[in-house]
């Protein structure tokens, strides 16, 4: 008995969710409303909150589902090229994931909500990746932590300009192989071929996941 019901209340639980993400897809961030919720998922309003007790516990339910979202996405080191043409590969694969669903690239880079920050447990998830990228950017030789911070504002500036100036084009997506570029250029970062050229080998360490920055609490 209680083994179904704690199914049944994942279930509806879930259900909160993806009805979550439709309205803020359709109205905003800002604009949730656990009454309109409700009406979504066919529950009063009142049985919303045996759910969810409030609409921060909601975005907290979204901005985790959008951390494992990114972290499912992400391509593996052993999946990429090795130095800045993984480097590049993998920045692609992080814009894309970020344009592809401008809500929840708010939610989770921004802040879009007055008073909302994340609980401990979903912000650890974004921290768990951004640990990773500092790792993976190791790999390459940039360990300064001016640098990272340099790549993060780099990469989300360019995809905040998308975003905001151009949605659905390429503006400023079309610069991102000259930005890794030139940060590369700037961080000491080797293609493989100058790796070839130098040690008489392609490196197979030092490509890298890309996370643009762990949002603030």
């Amino acid at each position: 008995m209680s083994a179904g019901w704690d199914r049944r209340r994942e279930q509806v639980r879930a259900e909160i969710l993806t009805a979550a993400w439709a309205a803020c897809r359709e109205h905003g961030l800002a604009s949730l409303s656990m009454r309109d919720l409700a009406v979504r998922v066919g529950l009063r309003a009142p049985s919303l909150y045996s759910y969810f007790g409030s609409k921060d516990e909601i975005y907290d339910a979204m901005f985790a589902d959008g951390q494992r979202a990114l972290i499912a996405t992400a391509p593996s080191p052993a999946e990429l090229p090795p130095a800045r043409e993984g480097l590049r590969a993998a920045t692609s694969v992080f814009v894309t994931f970020c344009l592809a669903d401008p809500v929840r690239y708010q939610l989770m880079f921004q802040r879009p909500i007055p008073g909302f920050t994340p609980s401990a447990e979903s912000y650890g998830l974004a921290l768990d990746y951004y640990r990773r990228f500092e790792e993976e950017m190791s790999d390459l030789g940039v360990d300064d932590p001016a640098l990272l911070d340099l790549w993060t504002a780099l990469i989300t500036g360019l995809t905040d300009q998308q975003l905001s100036n151009d949605p659905g084009g390429e503006r400023w997506t079309s610069l991102l192989d000259r930005a890794v570029d030139m940060f590369c250029d700037h961080a000491g970062i080797p293609s493989s071929a100058d790796s070839t050229e130098t040690t008489g080998r392609t490196e197979t360490t030092g490509s890298t996941r890309q996370h643009p920055t762990a949002p603030d609490r």
